[in-house]
């Protein structure tokens, strides 16, 4: 049974998308743009916006009942390569001693103009 994860304390979707479906062994969380929840603004910097973006991530894993624990892969969207190294400091701390498989890709353009997006898989 597929389920559809929403909640309040994310950004909502900006298109006609889930915030997260869950498949009651998975979880596949979209993309998540550096939006402030409560007043939709974008954070500002990349390495503020990385740690909003998995701030997003981290409460649709909790709204579905997993942990930061049980993800398993994350997909980082750059629109600056040469900002890697401060997204990776942010990320490193946001996952501690955890760490999920990764790929990085520089892209042309993200929604809102956004510096990086970040979706990820989750596994009970």
């Amino acid at each position: 049974m597929k389920r559809s994860i929403q909640t309040t304390n994310a950004p909502a979707a900006i298109g006609p998308y889930s915030q997260a479906i869950d498949t009651g062994t998975m979880l596949f969380v979209s993309g998540q743009l550096p939006i402030e929840p409560v007043t939709m603004t974008l954070a500002t910097g990349i390495q503020n916006q990385t740690k909003q973006s998995l701030d997003n991530i981290h409460q649709i894993v909790l709204a579905a009942g997993y942990e930061i624990t049980d993800i398993v892969k994350c997909t980082v969207f750059l629109k600056n390569m040469n900002e890697f190294a401060l997204m990776n400091e942010t990320y490193q701390h946001f996952f501690g001693s955890h760490k999920p498989a990764r790929a990085a890709v520089e892209v042309a353009r993200l929604p809102k103009d956004a510096l990086v997006e970040i979706e990820c898989i989750a596994v009970r």
